[in-house]
């Protein structure tokens, strides 16, 4: 009786791990959804959708963008948490991954940590401290001194509470140990013409679309947020020069991930196909036209720097006491 029962549970296990070989050789065999968490035509979505097209030639099946806009991204992340991990639903996701459970516990639904496959980070998008060109501050060593005598005397504007220029902001203070008034907006757009009207002193600001400010001498830029200075803008410093090594890893970052405990084999089919779309010449252009640094790194490096990232904001969120935003 016993061995028959070790053979029925034997054959039940190679007949499971065939079935699962099988559907590993065969995916995909049907469309795959893309969800991302903002509307259409913002740097999330685009950087998605170039990617989703080159993809789709590598898997052999149609890889469809869906914007699932709605509580700051949480909308498209709860969807893909809840999904069957086969790899049809995936989520191409941001810096709110981590940030909204740590603003809002499990009202965000998930959980970063065990939730999701990570796949692989694809590109981060460096944000840059501007203030406006006529403003009485030439340099962040300048913005900081007037901050550490007079505490709050200093704002800076953001998108919004718990978004990556606000987050940046008090991880500054944080580091400088000093207290700035933080002002948030809806969205980066109206924070940045507050800016340039120069009602706030300062803001960090995504790279994309600033040379246009640049030459028009609406803006000035105090630093850039990344490890190297920007060919775009020779002459401003990064934030290392200026004492503070490690901000580059504050980019907002993109990157591809799926439900929790997917198969090793789909996870290296999909990471193979944006490997393959990141390597490709007229992507890299169409990417650092957006102002984007393609990162393209394994599920193994995503997993870690999301662990990072986790810890980094979860500190910078306790130290500054930021509370969430409206939905």
């Amino acid at each position: 009786m016993k061995f028959s029962l070790l053979r029925l549970i034997s054959a039940a296990t190679l007949t499971a791990l065939a079935c699962s070989s099988v559907q590993a050789d065969v995916y995909p065999s049907k469309p795959i959804r893309l969800l991302v968490g903002f509307a259409a035509g913002g740097p999330t979505d685009v950087i998605a959708r170039v990617l989703a097209k080159e993809m789709t030639v590598t898997l052999g099946q149609a890889v469809v963008v869906e914007n699932k806009a709605g509580a700051s991204s949480m909308i498209a992340t709860r969807e893909v948490r809840n999904a069957p991990n086969d790899g049809y639903t995936l989520l191409f996701s941001s810096l709110g991954l981590n940030v909204n459970p740590l603003l809002l516990g499990e009202q965000a639904g998930y959980n970063p940590k065990t939730d999701f496959t990570p796949i692989s980070n694809a590109a981060v998008l460096p944000l840059v401290a501007v203030n406006a060109f006529d403003a009485p501050f030439k340099s962040m060593t300048e913005v900081l001194a007037k901050a550490k005598t007079r505490p709050e005397a200093v704002s800076f504007g953001s998108s919004g509470s718990g978004g990556s220029g606000h987050l940046a902001g008090e991880l500054l203070a944080t580091v400088a140990k000093t207290k700035m008034l933080h002002v948030p907006y809806k969205g980066n757009g109206p924070a940045l013409l507050e800016v340039m009207a120069g009602r706030v002193d300062f803001m960090f600001y995504p790279v994309i679309g600033l040379a246009e400010h640049m030459a028009t001498k609406r803006l000035n830029i105090l630093a850039v947020g990344t490890a190297k200075r920007l060919p775009q803008f020779p002459d401003a410093p990064t934030m290392v020069e200026i004492g503070f090594p490690g901000f580059e890893e504050t980019a907002p970052w993109v990157g591809l991930l799926g439900p929790a405990k997917m198969s090793d084999p789909v996870v290296s089919k999909l990471h193979d196909a944006m490997s393959k779309a990141l390597a490709k010449p007229d992507v890299r252009v169409q990417l650092e036209k957006l102002g984007a640094l393609i990162v393209g790194d394994t599920p193994v490096q995503f997993t870690n720097f999301l662990k990072r990232d986790y810890e980094r904001w979860d500190g910078v969120i306790k130290a500054a006491a930021i509370k969430p935003g409206p939905m």
